[in-house]
C-alpha cells in the first residue's frame, strides 16, 4: 500500500489524482464521500485500486468506531485532521492489508453497493406509493362531480 495525502478539501477545487473525501463535523465524522461538501478533508492517492482500499476502510472504521473516540466539541463535534490521518494510518498498519484484509473490504464493498441498489428501490416505491394515493384522491374526486 502506498502512501496518501489528507488534506482540508476547499470548496471549488478539484483534483486530477484519485481521491475521495471524508466528512469531518458532526457525528459521521470519519464517513467516506465520493462528493465534496464543506465540512470534509479530501484523501488523494497515487492510484484507483489505494483509491478504493483507503475508501472502505474509512468506512469500516468509521462503522466500527473508531474515529468517534476522537470527537473534539461540545455543540459540533469534529476530528482533527491528524487524528483523521492516524486513524487511517493506524488501520492500514494494524490490518496491514493482507488478502484477508483484502477479502473484508471487498465484502464491505459489494454490502454498500447492494445498499446503494436496495435504497435506489426503496426511493422509487415511495415514489410509486405518492402516485398510487394521489391517483386515488383523482378518482375519488371525479366520481363526486
Amino acid at each position: 500500500m502506498s502512501t496518501f495525502e489528507l488534506k482540508t478539501h476547499q470548496v471549488g477545487k478539484s483534483y486530477a489524482q484519485p481521491h475521495f473525501f471524508i466528512l469531518n463535523k458532526g457525528l459521521n465524522s470519519g464517513k467516506p464521500l465520493s462528493n465534496p461538501c464543506a465540512n470534509c478533508f479530501v484523501v488523494i492517492t497515487q492510484n484507483d485500486c489505494d483509491k478504493n482500499t483507503l475508501f472502505y476502510l474509512s468506512l469500516m472504521l468509521q462503522i466500527g468506531g473508531f474515529y468517534a473516540y476522537y470527537l473534539k466539541g461540545s455543540v459540533i463535534p469534529f476530528i482533527s485532521i491528524n487524528d483523521c490521518r492516524n486513524t487511517l494510518k493506524n488501520g492500514l498498519k494494524s490490518n496491514n492489508i493482507t488478502n484477508q484484509m483484502q477479502k473484508h473490504i471487498k465484502a464491505v464493498e459489494l454490502i454498500n453497493k447492494k445498499e446503494i441498489e436496495l435504497q435506489k428501490i426503496i426511493d422509487k416505491m415511495a415514489v410509486l406509493k405518492v402516485a398510487y394515493i394521489r391517483n386515488c384522491f383523482k378518482v375519488m374526486q371525479s366520481k363526486e362531480a
